[in-house]
């Protein structure tokens, strides 16, 4: 399978996403808000789903490029860009190649997203190029956990049913090791748990951060 291929999506667990999107919405709403305090200029956000982070976007932001691979994601997510507070515009696109030109962006956003996509480093690697000299990386992921028996756990899941199940989600991977090795540098690392999110274990815990792209 090409990485084309790779990231077409997944419609079944798309359509199961997009009825368990309104709980999910709630648990996260001050966490997406968190999120994306502060964010401001030209954004880019890969893996909109159905557009759960639109009505937190600051004012400062100019617009919003929304990238979505799912066509059943997209069309909830652009009925949700009509009732954002800033511009909006949702777009097919993948992690691995995003519709966008070198250095276009000052901010780019990532919400449960780079446990999914097929190679995390490419994913990255793609974010950097489009961003600004100097812009940031706001990521809200689930990662490894901390210790050995619940990191096993993980590893048995990702290798069997979770991606399954779970839309190619993966749950063990050290997503901010991942953010360093793609070159950028770490501002900000909020590590969350359950009682952040409402999310039990394999997905939790959770990290929050800022990353920017050196100038």
């Amino acid at each position: 399978m090409s990485q084309a291929d790779a990231y077409r999506g997944h419609p079944l667990f798309a359509r199961y996403y997009a009825r368990m999107i309104p709980t999910l919405d709630r648990q996260l709403a001050t966490v997406r808000a968190e999120l994306l305090k502060g964010a401001r200029g030209d954004v880019i956000e890969i893996g909109v789903g159905t557009g759960s982070s639109f009505p937190y976007y600051p004012p400062e932001v100019g617009r919003v490029l929304a990238v979505e691979p799912e066509g059943v994601l997209r069309e909830v997510a652009e009925e949700a860009a009509g009732r954002s507070p800033v511009p909006i515009e949702v777009v097919p696109g993948t992690a691995a190649r995003l519709p966008a030109v070198d250095a276009s962006f000052d901010t780019a956003v990532t919400s449960l997203v780079l446990c999914s996509v097929p190679d995390q480093d490419a994913a990255l690697a793609e974010i950097l190029r489009v961003l600004r000299p100097g812009g940031e990386l706001r990521f809200f992921e689930h990662v490894r956990a901390g210790t050995r028996g619940r990191g096993r756990v993980q590893d048995v899941l990702d290798a069997t049913v979770w991606p399954r199940l779970m839309g190619g989600c993966r749950t063990g991977h050290d997503t901010v090791a991942a953010v360093r090795r793609a070159g950028f540098d770490l501002e900000r690392l909020d590590r969350l748990g359950r009682a952040d999110t409402g999310m039990p274990f394999p997905p939790s815990p959770q990290v929050l951060g800022i990353a920017r792209r050196p100038a």
